[in-house]
């Protein structure tokens, strides 16, 4: 993509429609309603027995009822993260108010984005295999578990007949699925596309395999205040699942068809830190490019962002490098600008987590609102910023940015601003 504003680069994309299933609540609205008042959905582990692993606590989108969305016989051949991409895509559509007929299928595309895929899935399969033999195997283990199924179902539910991708770079996989989605639109391969991203990674697989790369918190007496970015007490991220999805249009194509837009996405930056496979960049030269790249090709300046939804992860060395990150591309506006982390309430949804935070960042924009980092209690001496403690707060958010850090060095950056026709 080239450094000039989208707005004279092509094609203007707007959000009309978002769906999401997060630890606190199943839809936008529930979503939002407990993240502005600052409430966990953080707790002890109910979808496996955490006897065995010394992580006792998740992020679980706890009253989900895949049968609320799809019918029993469906929902049996389906990976839970498949479930939930198909439950907030519903949302999506729904909410966008958009029709999908043979007369526009062709023209509309899915890409939803996710960091590991059906990984209970394939816990499910290695334990059959050792317990029954490969020939008592599921015999949709393999469509269960791919990590191109979120995607491909979601098509398959809507009737999508355009593009459809599934990126899978970890902890960035939302966003970059949406800002994939933003490009393909520019370009002219479809009118809209279904984007976000989707995970379900609470197993023993899941959380073992974290926890011996030493990544998560073990806070377990306290779980709700186990997630604390920012903090100097903090331990390690928290483990969570969930999706979220924005229904994206071409400018054009939404105003033919009447739709509502809540707000533009205006620019995408996705850089590698070739560095290392889990640790960030020294002095996060990565998130820097990133962010400098997104505010460049949207035409603004960091003077003009209002608000940043950060990564901010919870563990050591992620929130003191973004730190520093911010305060290379902001310098001393850095510390009036809003920061806040939503992994604060419902922990890290790894390849959902973009997604779901750039829904944050659209109803921030329209409600005039950021909602707090909880658990902020003891400030980390070297993460210094406004991260909006404790509370939210009243902020005429125009532009706002959102940080996507993945394991392999992956760094996507994502630039809302109001609707202005």
């Amino acid at each position: 993509m080239s450094s000039k504003p989208a707005a004279q680069d092509g094609r203007r994309i707007v959000v009309t429609g978002m769906g999401v299933a997060t630890p606190v609540g199943i839809g936008v609205a529930a979503t939002w309603e407990a993240l502005i008042n600052g409430r966990s959905g953080i707790d002890t582990i109910s979808l496996f027995n955490p006897e065995r692993v010394k992580v006792k606590i998740a992020a679980e989108v706890a009253s989900f009822d895949p049968e609320q969305f799809m019918t029993r016989k469906r929902a049996r051949h389906l990976d839970r993260y498949v479930q939930m991409a198909i439950a907030a895509t519903l949302e999506a559509q729904e909410d966008a108010g958009l029709v999908i007929d043979d007369s526009n299928a062709h023209r509309v595309g899915v890409m939803i984005g996710t960091g590991i895929g059906g990984i209970t899935t394939i816990e499910n399969g290695i334990h059959d295999l050792v317990q029954k033999g490969p020939n008592k195997l599921n015999p949709f283990i393999v469509p269960m578990m791919l990590p191109n199924m979120g995607s491909g179902q979601v098509s398959i539910a809507l009737g999508a007949r355009g593009p459809n991708i599934a990126s899978t770079t970890a902890c960035s996989s939302g966003s970059d699925a949406i800002g994939i989605a933003m490009a393909a639109l520019q370009r002219g391969e479809a009118d809209v596309i279904f984007a976000g991203g989707a995970e379900a990674p609470i197993c023993e697989l899941g959380v073992g395999g974290f926890l011996a790369a030493r990544a998560l918190s073990t806070r377990n007496d306290e779980p709700q205040k186990a997630s604390r970015p920012f903090d100097r007490d903090r331990d390690g991220f928290v483990m969570g699942e969930g999706a979220g999805t924005l229904v994206l249009e071409t400018a054009e194509h939404a105003r033919r068809r009447g739709g509502r837009v809540l707000a533009e996405l205006s620019s995408y930056a996705s850089v590698s830190d070739a560095y290392h496979v889990t640790q960030p960049a020294p002095g996060g030269k990565g998130a820097v490019q990133a962010m400098q790249t997104a505010i460049a090709r949207a035409g603004v300046t960091p003077a003009d962002v209002d608000y940043l939804n950060a990564h901010g992860t919870s563990t050591p060395l992620n929130d003191k490098t973004e730190t520093l990150a911010v305060k290379q591309v902001f310098g001393e506006s850095a510390y009036d600008l809003p920061i806040s982390s939503t992994k604060s309430m419902i922990g890290h949804l790894m390849g959902a987590s973009g997604a779901v935070e750039a829904v944050v960042c659209v109803k921030s924009i329209t409600e005039g609102i950021v909602h707090p980092t909880s658990n902020l209690e003891t400030p980390d001496p070297e993460c210094d910023l406004d991260y909006v403690p404790h509370q939210s707060r009243a902020v005429a958010v125009r532009v706002a940015l959102s940080n996507s850090m993945g394991f392999g060095g992956h760094n996507a950056c994502l630039l809302f601003k109001r609707w202005e026709p």
